[in-house]
């Protein structure tokens, strides 16, 4: 088989590409619009589904170089978020926040009792089945990375193996999942009446004015770059003085930027249409993080799942869809914004936090923005639920040590 090595720039221009084709996909099958699926979900797995094909008959395989660039926008985007949040909405999201971690983590839980349920019951490795389970689903590829390992150490055998194909799977599914339940949330509670639909060929005579003032897109640009800089800032000083807590650095990214928008906030003048440049850079950024989180997964992992393993998915499906649809939408006010907040937890508790933003974007896209959601479900998808998630975990680790 030859091997092709992709350079760093190489992989970002494939990510556009993608992009540009899923958007041409959109326009040409309403399908995708009409559950707001994402252009770079749609032309970046199509791409993805490609490079598997060229992969299993042997023909060629592509190795990416993506971690600098994806980590990069990835910030960028985060920082874009944290823009967002003026002090009255802080406050605002305090309520909401705490109700979602709750949430968050009672799913993770439910993620593990089903993984270890279903795996005994199917003659499976206990330790191995939990690697169904909130490990790589809430926790992504992180945490597969991270407690794979640990597992096998424990006695489970192939447990890494399980649990990076298994996060595969989740952020596949949690980028095709969110459209359809957030369209289907909004539709039959009609959600969208009371408010104006954004228009598909991106908004409105201010966005446009905003994104052409050379100054302000200057300033926007800066303003993100400053914010990233604080947050990387505030990630080392977690490691000082918070020795043993992981906090993600696009959290901090995310704070930097609520640093700075408190301090423009007590400058005097309106700086609306400089916050309207913020989310344009910002939702450049995601488009681009996404399309490259895509474009370079490894989908013939996925065929390496048993058929147990494909059962525990496939209900883990099951159980994120009903328990955002019954019970998240319903505890986080039954409204647009707990609709939307309902998207995102369907996004990170299946695959990633960047999966729930671009999922989220996509329905906000076909009807109106939730600045709410978009404070609150990155504040818990990214830092609160990494930790309670660890906790969960681990006491599911001993509890199927024990079973051996």
């Amino acid at each position: 088989m030859t091997h092709l090595e992709v350079g760093m720039f190489q992989t970002l221009a494939v990510a556009v590409v993608s992009i540009y084709f899923g958007d041409f996909m959109l326009k040409r099958f309403s399908i995708f619009r009409r559950y707001c699926i994402p252009s770079p979900v749609v032309g970046g797995t199509i791409f993805a589904i490609v490079t598997t094909i060229l992969f299993s008959t042997g023909v060629l395989s592509f190795k990416f170089d993506y971690t600098v660039m994806n980590s990069f926008f990835y910030n960028v985007f985060f920082a874009a978020t944290g823009m967002g949040a003026s002090l009255s909405f802080i406050k605002k999201g305090g309520k909401l926040i705490i109700i979602f971690a709750i949430l968050a983590a009672l799913l993770a839980f439910l993620q593990n009792v089903l993984a270890l349920g279903v795996g005994t019951f199917m003659g499976m490795n206990p330790l191995v089945a939990l690697m169904a389970g909130s490990v790589p689903l809430t926790g992504g590829h992180g945490n597969a990375a991270s407690f794979g390992p640990l597992a096998e150490s424990m006695g489970g055998t192939g447990a890494l193996e399980v649990a990076i194909a298994a996060a595969t799977f989740g952020l596949i599914a949690g980028c095709i999942m969110g459209g359809p339940l957030g369209n289907r949330l909004v539709q039959k509670y009609g959600l969208n009446k009371t408010s104006t639909a954004i228009k598909e060929d991106g908004g409105t005579n201010n966005t446009i004015k905003a994104l052409v003032n050379s100054k302000r897109a200057h300033h926007a640009v800066f303003i993100l770059l400053l914010a990233c800089g604080i947050g990387q800032s505030l990630f080392l000083l977690s490691k000082i003085l918070l020795p043993g807590i992981n906090l993600p650095i696009h959290v901090m990214s995310m704070f930097g930027g609520i640093i700075l928008r408190l301090i423009l906030d007590t400058i005097r003048g309106d700086h609306n249409e400089l916050y309207q440049s913020i989310d344009i850079v910002g939702n450049i950024s995601l488009s681009i993080f996404v399309s490259l989180s895509i474009v370079t997964m490894k989908l013939w992992q996925l065929a390496e799942l048993a058929l147990p393993l494909m059962t525990i998915l496939v209900l883990q499906l099951v159980l994120v869809w009903l328990f955002c649809y019954y019970i998240t939408f319903r505890a986080c006010g039954k409204n647009y914004d707990s609709a939307i907040i309902s998207v995102g937890h369907s996004g990170f508790g299946l695959g990633a936090v960047p999966v729930s933003m671009a999922t989220m974007t996509a329905v906000c896209n076909r009807y109106h923005y939730s600045h709410i959601a978009f404070f609150v479900v990155p504040v818990i998808g990214g830092f609160v639920s990494n930790i309670t998630n660890a906790v969960i975990i681990t006491g599911f680790l001993n509890i199927a040590q024990d079973m051996l």
